[in-house]
């Protein structure tokens, strides 16, 4: 399996490939990272913080994380730097190293993408809470395309956003089979009273 070196961006937060992250970049070593990834058209891993801070001191992350591009990006009025990181696909860590300005470089193992696979009927509930959800939702939800027939990205989106801890987000991150994912998530739609 071939390897590639990217940036991690570890984040209090769980990013799924086809979902969007808005972020506020004020650190020098992240809008260095940013101006990178810009100029050469690259990607960089969002990683969960499992010890650590997003500030500061460089933070121990999950080993699975998610390879992102930036879909948008502006100046904002406050100076800092807005993007909006778009989830391509899962990545294992399997080798890291901090540079000097607390940056992490990982070399990572990219994982297939799950298949397109059609939403099962006993998943409407699911979907339609999704599309309630999303309904509430603003920028830069309203421009993402929906795919509410495909279990990957109809359990991806419920994990993204439900009020759950985030532990609970990456264990859904690392599972491989969107049906199972759904099954889990519609235990814990019962659960919250969320409909």
């Amino acid at each position: 399996m071939s390897t590639l070196t990217i940036p991690l961006f570890p984040l209090h937060t769980v990013l799924f490939p086809g979902g969007t992250l808005p972020l506020r970049i004020f650190e020098p070593r992240y809008m260095d990272m940013i101006s990178r990834c810009m100029k050469t058209s690259s990607g960089f891993g969002v990683c969960l913080i499992r010890e650590g801070s997003e500030v500061g001191r460089a933070a121990e992350t999950y080993d699975i994380g998610t390879l992102s591009d930036i879909a948008y990006f502006d100046r904002q009025a406050d100076g800092l730097l807005g993007i909006t990181a778009l989830g391509r696909q899962r990545f294992q860590v399997v080798g890291r190293e901090v540079r000097q300005d607390q940056l992490i470089l990982a070399e990572v193992e990219l994982l297939e993408n799950e298949p397109a696979t059609p939403l099962p009927r006993e998943f409407g509930a699911a979907r339609d809470t999704l599309r309630s959800l999303l309904d509430q939702l603003g920028h830069p939800f309203i421009t993402m395309d929906k795919r509410y027939e495909e279990a990957s990205w109809v359990g991806s989106r419920l994990a993204e956003l439900l009020p759950i801890r985030l532990e609970q987000k990456q264990y859904f991150l690392q599972l491989d089979d969107p049906v199972q994912r759904l099954e889990r998530i519609s235990a814990l739609l019962e659960e919250l009273d969320i409909r």
